[in-house]
């Protein structure tokens, strides 16, 4: 079957130099020609609806009739000025508005908010907006979605386990929060460890730009190598400013790692940012070194909190969503982006590659080697936890909570 980008590529530019009559008999003739699945598959990827397909469909085995002289010779036209059915948002006025509404908790990837890219079906928001009086189709809130800058996405390993019941609820506690901090003036990050990276000359993933028949070569396998070993990038990206640190460690990823990377963060770059703030809101996932369930995770911030007078609000992502993290699809596919295709030699290689990751949009990253040597496996007693000054959300204490300063009263 034709590929859908191309498709849809295709109908775009024939778009606007073919009539109605004429666009709607090629659109025909693709389905006929894709054979079973063809109208579903056309209708999709021009927007245009199955009954229109079929309607061409029945001209083109009636001979396609040319149109009568007159309206129809006319500037290329097949119907009068001003005719046909008008566009359902200009009929509609609330109806953008309604839907970007709809997904505006769920969504992701623009830097005012938390989340993007809607994980609601195109037949459930026409449900909902039917509910909230709007007469639209199926086909039309895809179009509507189209119009809006949203696409469909490739298949992505983002499952890591059931979907949690509570899952777009938190999804939505978690964008609330974060839109009163902005509103606030008040740093909102989001915080991971991206994969480790084998430092030394090994393959990397990707194609780069080399003279031909001068590959860069590399060792046949992937051992690590006994004095470079592996590097451990730990991330924390500014939401609001588009600006990014990351701690290149040596170790291990631990909380203390993890913690002492969000440190660095505030004296470099968030404490200039934000001179004012009082509080602190982090993201990040509910596993690994910042998990939800982590005790030294919640010592290290308190100590944090401690140390920085700043009240810090973390709101974890529930189970099976980590790729749905801010710093995922903000910053580290960009790393990724910037050093496909070349070995990383050595570990100051890691450190300005990843410093030198630009975007169009702006994004700005900071680097750092921590050379310091983290122990694993740090029991957290019964007192250390008690003595914390934790405040648990009513919703999901497990996954939102706060810590304040010792000797302050939360706010």
């Amino acid at each position: 079957m034709m590929d859908d980008d191309a498709i849809r590529a295709k109908y775009k530019a024939l778009l606007g130099v073919l009539d109605e009559r004429a666009f709607r008999l090629c659109l025909a003739g693709d389905a006929v020609a894709l054979g079973h699945g063809g109208i579903s598959q056309v209708a999709k990827a021009s927007g245009v609806s199955r009954t229109t397909i079929y309607a061409g469909i029945r001209d083109l085995r009636e001979g396609a009739r040319a149109p009568s002289p007159g309206t129809a010779a006319k500037a290329g036209r097949v119907r009068r000025s001003g005719g046909g059915r008008k566009a359902r948002p200009e009929t509609d006025e609330t109806l953008l508005e309604d839907l970007d509404h709809l997904l505006d908790p769920l969504m992701r990837g623009d830097p005012m908010s938390p989340l993007r890219w809607t994980c609601k079906s195109t037949t459930k928001l026409a449900e909902e907006l039917r509910a909230m009086g709007h007469m639209v189709s199926q086909p039309t809130v895809w179009r509507l979605l189209d119009e809006l800058g949203y696409s469909m996405q490739a298949n992505r390993k983002t499952q890591e386990g059931s979907d949690h019941p509570e899952r777009n609820a938190q999804f939505e506690f978690i964008n609330a929060t974060a839109r009163g901090f902005l509103e606030h003036g008040w740093p909102v990050i989001s915080v991971d460890t991206k994969k480790k990276e084998l430092v030394g000359p090994f393959k990397n993933a990707g194609r780069e730009w080399q003279k031909k028949g001068e590959p860069v070569e590399v060792n046949m396998h992937d051992f690590a190598d006994s004095a470079l070993g592996k590097v451990i990038p730990y991330g924390v990206y500014d939401i609001g400013r588009n600006e990014g640190w990351v701690s290149v460690g040596i170790s291990h990823d631990t909380a203390q790692f993890a913690v002492e990377a969000i440190r660095r963060w505030w004296f470099q770059m968030g404490q200039r940012a934000y001179p004012k703030a009082s509080q602190l809101m982090i993201t990040g996932d509910g596993g690994g070194s910042n998990g939800a369930r982590v005790r030294l995770w919640k010592v290290e911030l308190q100590r944090l909190a401690d140390e920085l007078g700043l009240r810090l609000h973390v709101r974890h992502f529930p189970p099976g969503t980590s790729k749905w993290n801010k710093i995922e699809h903000r910053m580290f596919c960009h790393i990724t982006e910037n050093w496909r295709g070349r070995p990383l030699i050595s570990r100051t290689a890691v450190v300005e590659l990843i410093a030198a990751t630009r975007t169009a949009k702006g994004l700005v990253l900071h680097a750092e080697l921590d050379e310091t040597v983290y122990e694993t496996g740090k029991c957290v007693t019964d007192d250390q936890m008690h003595s914390l000054a934790l405040e648990r959300c009513d919703f999901h204490g497990e996954w939102n909570y706060s810590l304040s300063p010792h000797g302050t009263t939360a706010q």
